[in-house]
């Protein structure tokens, strides 16, 4: 239940103990670095995340005469839910399934468009969906093919492989039949199905299970939230991009069921599940039934058919069930579709049984020879995915249309253009295993060349795929060489206005350009939008014309390109090896940064952002994206911050978030009951609410819910500075000015050297706030905000500085 509503005003005698809620950022924070002590103790919590304090200030509140001057000071660290040992780089794998997850929070906001929303909905869980398919198609591609079928069927390839020995046809043995191979081979990619149901369900439980504050659920009449999310009559923002006036509304992030979406997660578990079950299953009966039906050998046509249907049967129900139902955030989702749950996985299991022992009935005389049938199943889920795509970037171009907002990123496209890279990396990681796998296999032959070969190698789409990758990275350099180009020009126009505001210091020609520099590569982090925009662009044009190569000459670009001249055999040929090597490159590239980045904080710090940006959101659209932190962070620091003001009824509280830490408090103050967001003041700094989360989540950090957590609040204020890369204003649009934003603060403090700072003072960017005296200024303000001090007693000591640190 939640705590019994506070007066509705502070009476002129309220005076009581004063706390400050620190919640860092990225980067794995200690609770020793956050408080400034190396004597702390865990208040609540354990560890994965906690709440500690000073061991001095453990019982803070019985002694509120210390904290006159400075408040009592807890440090929510929440590290541990995205850090640990190496072994969750392993996380980086599913790098696809959590960039599709980002496209479901991308939509544009819906104004009185609950259709569109829906549908916007049902196409990104189809992409999602099309992810499981391609991931578990390559490892079938692996396993099945190259290895089962190719190699294993080739004397060549088989002899230099000696563990391939009891598989090879030439040996004659019970494995050697090539449906008794696939059988065998598929439990490597039906393996890999139930690892991603095993970690998705795991660690569900361990991160996402954590139920929310009671609340009111919402009016039945408006079971989308839509009022609730926009206000009633829904009204458009106007010229700026500023929501017209309205009464306070609680935004999505407020809602119940909002970090509680339990069903749902469980049941795109069971579909993705059987989805990929059925994808190892359809590999398998694929190749048996076509040469029962062509050989008229031992086995009856007719067996494989019914398989087939089956599994084409089975499939269908899973489409449905992944269009059919999306998130419900009015309530929370505790029910389980125990049956859908159960049975869907489970048949799709079944089925695959039945396919493996069709494919391992004996067939004496039958021979493996090409390449396994699937080469039009990699063709039809690129040219799905290319569709899937341009109808979503329809879908939330009419959205944005309804209400324009020009802060949001690529007019509302920013969601199909991420689902775009989300296909790309999918594409890329999956082709670069096979093309590396086929090398490996292939000795000192290019698969798919014809000469010197052993195999006949992948998927010709997938060796296309590939080669249009250096095509793209000369593309790039055009973008890049732009921005490069801007940021030098605008760093030499900063130079006479930085030393105008450091004026009358004397000017020093290498402080000003390295201050300069920095600020204007701070800048480039606006410009993100448009090159993700391009980089998508081209994606999708050159990953259609790879399709459309591939289909039309049935060839690997380097034999697609003989007899047309000497430049473009050349040209094809180089394309085709270096992107056969650069996707390989990449994948291994790509682990080991991610390993280094969970063991090195520094590493983390570069690229934590964006790994954090991406958990934190709930898995809405794929189950088996890395969880959701938030899920865990926010309900606990509601729970923390309800239970804190229902037992200090006179306190007052400051919850105080840095970078993403500011996220997770705006979401966490949204949870509370209306009654207890009035007795809180919200602090933030290097915050990217309005930069990243307001320009490319704009339906739940756009102008209108970031105007409501202003208003649903006591006070708030945000400090920013223009050499941070990842934090900015907030933008709230009030008239009058509500005066949030604090910026931007003068970085570094001192240009040269002064008698109070006689050694150079670093510029400081995104990290260490406090140690700026507008964050025990803007701190102070928002504590008198909240009500007046206790009065000072005579003997009284004073309690030392408690701001601590929560950088990331």
């Amino acid at each position: 239940m939640p705590p019994p509503p506070p007066p509705s005003s502070p009476s002129a005698r309220h005076t009581g103990t004063a706390l400050e809620l620190l919640v860092h950022g990225v980067g794995g924070t200690t609770p020793q670095e956050m408080l400034d002590d190396p004597r702390t103790v865990r208040v609540t919590g354990d560890a994965t995340a906690a709440v500690y304090r000073r061991t001095e200030d453990v019982d803070g509140e019985k002694h509120p005469e210390r904290y006159r001057d400075e408040p009592v000071a807890e440090a929510y660290c929440w590290s541990g839910l995205t850090s640990g040992n190496g072994s969750r780089a392993l996380w980086l794998l599913l790098l696809p399934f959590m960039v599709v997850n980002l496209a479901h929070w991308m939509r544009p906001s819906a104004v009185g468009r609950t259709r569109a929303v829906r549908l916007y909905g049902v196409l990104v869980r189809l992409l999602a969906l099309s992810l499981t398919v391609l991931l578990t198609a390559a490892a079938c591609e692996v396993a099945l093919d190259l290895v089962a079928w190719q190699c294993a069927g080739i004397d060549a390839c088989a002899v230099r492989r000696s563990w391939l020995g009891f598989l090879s046809a030439h040996q004659g043995g019970w494995w050697s039949q090539p449906g008794r191979r696939l059988a065998l081979a598929a439990a490597v990619p039906a393996a890999l199905v139930g690892l991603l149901w095993y970690l998705s369900n795991r660690t569900w439980s361990a991160y996402e299970s954590q139920r929310p504050l009671d609340g009111q659920d919402f009016d039945t009449g408006d079971p989308f939230g839509m009022e609730e999310a926009h206000g009633p009559g829904a009204p458009e923002p106007d010229a700026e991009g500023c929501p017209r006036p309205t009464v306070p509304v609680r935004p999505a992030l407020g809602r119940p069921g909002f970090w509680y979406g339990r069903r749902l997660v469980a049941r795109l578990r069971a579909a993705h599940t059987a989805a990929g079950f059925l994808t190892v299953a359809a590999a398998v009966v694929g190749a048996a039934a076509r040469y029962d039906r062509g050989e008229g050998g031992p086995v009856a046509a007719f067996l494989g058919t019914a398989v087939e249907g089956g599994i084409a049967g089975c499939a269908l129900i899973t489409v449905a069930v992944v269009c059919r139902r999306g998130r419900s955030e009015r309530t929370r989702d505790t029910r389980l579709d125990g049956a859908l749950i159960t049975y869907l996985p489970g048949s799709a299991l079944a089925l695959l049984a039945l396919a493996v022992v069709h494919a391992a009935w004996s067939r004496p005389d039958w021979q493996s020879a090409g390449t396994l049938p699937g080469e039009a199943a990699f063709r039809l889920l690129s040219l799905g995915q290319g569709l899937l795509v341009v109808a979503l970037a329809v879908v939330a171009r009419g959205l944005y249309l309804r209400a324009p907002d020009p802060r949001t990123v690529l007019r509302g496209l920013g969601g199909p253009v991420v689902a775009m890279l989300a296909c790309a990396l999918g594409g890329v990681m999956t082709g670069g295993v096979a093309q590396r796998v086929a090398d490996w296999l292939d000795g000192p032959g290019t698969p798919g060349m014809g000469h010197d070969t052993d195999i006949p190698g992948p998927p010709v789409v997938l060796s296309w795929q590939a080669s249009v990758i250096p095509v793209l990275l000369i593309l790039l350099l055009v973008p890049v060489v732009f921005l490069v180009v801007r940021t030098a020009r605008r760093a030499r126009r900063l130079g006479p206005v930085i030393e105008a505001e450091y004026a009358p210091e004397q000017p020093d020609e290498g402080r000003t350009r390295r201050i300069a520099r920095i600020r204007a590569t701070a800048a480039l982090t606006d410009s993100a939008p448009w090159i993700v925009g391009v980089v998508s662009a081209a994606t999708l044009l050159l990953g259609a014309g790879a399709v459309a190569g591939a289909w039309v000459s049935d060839e690997v670009p380097g034999r697609a390109a003989d007899g047309r001249g000497p430049l473009l055999e050349s040209l094809a040929d180089a394309a085709q090896s270096t992107g056969s090597w650069l996707i390989g490159l990449g994948f291994i590239l790509f682990v080991a940064g991610g390993r280094r980045a969970y063991k090195d904080a520094s590493a983390r710090r570069t690229i934590g952002i964006l790994w954090d940006v991406g958990t934190f959101w709930p898995r809405a659209a794929h189950p088996f994206a890395p969880p959701c932190y938030a899920e865990r962070a926010v309900p606990d620091l509601a729970s923390r911050m309800s239970a804190w003001t229902a037992t200090t009824p006179r306190g007052r509280l400051v919850i105080s978030g840095h970078s993403q830490g500011s996220v997770l408090a705006a979401s966490a103050v949204w949870q509370l009951p209306d009654a207890t967001r009035r007795r809180i003041a919200l602090l933030t700094y290097g915050s990217p609410l309005e930069r990243l989360y307001g320009r490319w989540f704009p339906a739940y950090f756009g102008p209108e819910p970031l105007l409501g957590l202003h208003r649903s609040v006591r006070c708030w204020r945000n400090l920013w500075r223009a050499t941070d890369p990842i934090g900015g204003p907030v933008r709230i649009c009030a008239d009058p000015d509500p005066g949030v934003d604090r910026g931007p603060l003068k970085d570094p403090q001192a240009y040269g050297r002064t008698t109070r700072l006689p050694l150079p003072e670093p510029i400081l960017g995104h990290s260490d706030y406090q140690a700026d005296p507008a964050f025990a200024e803007a701190r102070a303000d928002l504590l008198d905000a909240l009500g007046p001090r206790l009065p000072r007693q005579a003997g009284a000591g004073l309690h030392e500085d408690s701001s601590g640190r929560s950088s990331g």
